[in-house]
């Protein structure tokens, strides 16, 4: 479901990706000193640091998540590229997690009514690790969940300690849903670069926490080399099968559907409660605004389905991607 209408600029959420006059002074001075391309809002480059792309403004909470986050051994890590999944993984975990607490699994009690997910479970380099200051998380109960965009080559040490459930999406609506975000969050005055460049960039790997590609691949081979502690899952599936996928969920992160709970119902409702066009129906994701990452909540919603690229990419740049998908995927294993 599309949201009603095209959202104001999330001025807040567009501080906190872009904006590098908050940064500390040493990660101003590292800014300074790195390799950097024009972004895709335009004016605000992007940056690579350590082989992954990043704004300036989100390198702050990048550079605290690694140097300060310390996983448990309960910790579940829900990761993703931007824009393939993210608030949908997110809506799942939670309530596979959480369910017959505080009212989750109810349909007139569950926190994902009046709550965006993003606001149930924080990114760490955008939330929680995006101040200065450092947070105390050790108060926080088991299992606790996370969110992070980063890649394995970032969080290898983090994760081996931890659950990690990664998604993914084909790139040709990755890129389509990322470039219609990065749209409607672009201030008004902001001189836009066209899809044309955008496109030709991401093909080439030059997109926020990017590469695409190696982040795809690299959470793909660790799922295939640790497949008790990462799990890779597809968008496309998840959609053609979410009950499947659901109990498949549920059994990784250590805490399966009973006989009694897959006979009553359970998993179908769960997967009623998040899906797509349950949660961009609900109040607060079309008229409120993110507490967490400010930002109004529909801007998270837009289709949600399969192949909307074709809205937007030309045939050729349609098959562009095939071909790096199939160059860089295939001889992995790896099939859209």
């Amino acid at each position: 479901m599309a949201a009603a209408s095209t959202p104001a600029p999330a001025a807040a959420l567009a501080q906190l990706l872009y904006d590098e006059s908050e940064v500390s002074e040493k990660c101003g001075e590292l800014l300074r000193s790195l390799p950097k391309a024009r972004g895709w809002m335009g004016a605000p480059p992007l940056y690579v640091y350590g082989g992954d792309w990043y704004y300036g403004g989100s390198l702050q909470g990048v550079l605290s998540t690694l140097k300060h986050f310390q996983p448990h051994d309960t910790d579940i890590i829900l990761a993703s590229v931007p824009k393939s999944g993210t608030t949908w993984l997110k809506a799942i975990g939670y309530s596979i997690v959480n369910r017959g607490k505080n009212g989750v699994g109810s349909e007139d009690k569950n926190p994902l009514l009046t709550n965006n997910p993003h606001d149930l479970v924080p990114f760490l380099e955008l939330n929680l690790y995006a101040a200065k200051s450092v947070p105390d998380v050790t108060a926080i109960p088991p299992p606790r969940l996370f969110a992070t965009h980063l890649s394995v080559r970032k969080m290898s040490a983090k994760y081996a300690s931890c659950k990690v459930l990664y998604i993914c999406r084909n790139p040709k609506d990755t890129f389509t849903s990322d470039w219609n975000f990065i749209t409607r969050l672009r201030p008004p005055d902001e001189a836009a670069i066209s899809v044309e460049e955008a496109f030709d960039m991401f093909c080439n790997g030059v997109n926020a926490f990017g590469p695409y590609w190696d982040h795809v691949l690299e959470y793909w081979n660790a799922s295939l080399e640790r497949p008790g502690s990462i799990m890779f899952l597809k968008y496309e599936d998840l959609i053609a099968q979410p009950h499947r996928h659901f109990v498949k969920i549920a059994e990784f992160l250590g805490c399966p559907f009973s006989e009694a709970e897959e006979a009553g119902g359970v998993v179908d409702e769960m997967v009623k409660l998040c899906s797509f066009d349950h949660l961009s129906g609900l109040e607060v994701n079309q008229s409120m605004t993110s507490k967490s990452l400010g930002a109004p909540n529909s801007i998270f919603f837009r289709r949600g389905g399969v192949g909307d690229s074709k809205n937007l990419l030309a045939p050729e740049m349609i098959d562009r991607l095939d071909r790096i998908a199939k160059e860089r995927f295939s001889p992995l294993g790896l099939e859209f």
